[in-house]
């Protein structure tokens, strides 16, 4: 019979910087390269209409990756970007974001796809985050998650060439012609 070692938030702290990407899972480690090219001009092309959105409505806090998200002392993740609203924001300290945040944005790369569709997903749902964007570059697609009490719903989606808002952010239209490369 072998026993699991569950880590801890001290141990996770305690990984070297190496440029992977290390995440606790509920107490077991996820490693993961770092992101490609094409996934980092996703993030940046997301970052540019959605940074002085939030911080000219002063809506919250948008941040990026790397950032540790600590879900609680065995989960921890770092979202690609994350948004904790104003009401939240006593969640954000020096080391991180204590906390479900507002809105987790994943954005798809092949050694991450089933992991933020499926434990991620189930993570982000266990720990509130309300809102979660699942981003495929692969088919140039946006899908917007709403927690529920039973789990995640499909609440809309950014697809084809038509821009379009996407919750939590009613009144800020993406053009999906500057998010994909």
């Amino acid at each position: 019979m072998t026993s699991r070692i569950t880590l801890t938030y001290e141990d996770y702290a305690a990984l070297p910087d190496d440029g992977k990407r290390y995440e606790l899972h509920e107490g077991e480690l996820s490693v993961t390269p770092a992101p490609g090219t094409r996934h980092q001009q996703i993030l940046v092309s997301l970052t540019v209409p959605l940074a002085p959105y939030v911080k000219a409505r002063g809506l919250g806090t948008l941040l990026i990756a790397p950032l540790d998200c600590i879900m609680s002392d065995i989960t921890v993740v770092q979202p690609d970007l994350l948004y904790v609203d104003d009401s939240r924001r006593q969640i954000v300290s020096a080391r991180g974001v204590e906390g479900g945040p507002t809105l987790a944005v994943e954005i798809l790369s092949p050694s991450t796809t089933q992991i933020d569709r499926r434990r991620k997903m189930g993570l982000y749902a266990k720990h509130g985050v309300t809102w979660y964007w699942i981003v495929d570059a692969d088919v140039r697609v946006i899908e917007v998650y709403r927690l529920e009490v039973d789990g995640y719903r499909v609440d809309a989606r950014l697809e084809g060439s038509e821009p379009r808002a996407l919750p939590p952010f009613s009144d800020l239209t993406l053009d999906p012609a500057s998010i994909w490369p």
